[in-house]
């Protein structure tokens, strides 16, 4: 019997430690996730993925209901940024499924070294952006939300990753933690509907990933409240740090 439990809470064990990185960075888990299945349990990226979508499925919900409790969100922009990011993940996702492993791995590590790059760059220059900051009209709110969902539907993290970064250079949003709850609502419906197209495609490991979610689920409201003790560049500095990382140990 031990046995047979013993997997179980290796899973949820695991699960709580994605969900508390997760809840930190706002991106529901899903950013170390993937890595994770694919070094400790060899799967390949189609299924690391979509297992890994069944824990971040309810963790950015959560996560979002979290972020809304300790931030005056405004509910509007968090509508246009889940909206259009929809359809995008649709597409994205039923392609992600189709090509192969190996290509999917190199894509998303690229993909992860890119944005680590791009948010130092921001942190560097950050003087610079405050006082020169360009603020668009919220109508590009869509535009950023199907861009993040193109990202989701590949990679089942972009969306996480892409809006935090944009809303705070490009919409005038000056707090890290409103802006990563934002991102967490782009990605709550992609995120259900990248699941439906990876379950489809047979690509979810439902014996992994339930435990995962459990866990995940537990801890990602210990990751939310600590984000809000840590200050914000070295926030930046840490998820900068933890995206090289991941992009090349993926590139081994």
């Amino acid at each position: 019997m031990f046995h047979s439990i013993l997997p179980f809470v290796v899973d949820f064990a695991l699960g709580i430690l994605l969900g508390l990185v997760g809840g930190v960075f706002g991106i529901g888990g899903g950013l170390m996730a993937v890595p994770a299945l694919i070094w400790i349990y060899g799967m390949d990226q189609q299924l690391a993925q979509g297992t890994a979508l069944v824990m971040v499925a309810p963790n950015v919900l959560l996560g979002f209901w979290r972020y809304q409790q300790r931030n005056n969100m405004n509910q509007k922009p968090a509508l246009l940024l889940a909206g259009s990011s929809i359809i995008a993940t649709y597409l994205t996702a039923k392609f992600a499924t189709s090509i192969s492993a190996e290509s999917l791995r190199i894509g998303f590590a690229f993909f992860l070294m890119a944005l680590a790059g791009v948010f130092l760059y921001g942190l560097r220059h950050q003087e610079d952006v405050a006082v020169s900051r360009i603020v668009l009209h919220e109508k590009w709110l869509g535009v950023l939300g199907a861009f993040s969902g193109l990202c989701s539907g590949l990679f089942t993290i972009g969306g996480g990753i892409l809006v935090a970064p944009s809303l705070t250079h490009f919409f005038g949003i000056k707090k890290q933690t409103i802006a990563q709850g934002y991102s967490l609502a782009t990605v709550v419906p992609g995120a259900f509907i990248a699941l439906t197209m990876y379950s489809f495609a047979h690509q979810v490991d439902w014996s992994i990933g339930v435990p995962l979610a459990i866990g995940g689920m537990m801890s990602i409201s210990w990751g939310v409240a600590l984000a809000h003790f840590l200050p914000e560049r070295k926030l930046r500095i840490l998820f900068s740090g933890l995206l090289a990382f991941t992009g090349f140990a993926l590139l081994k």
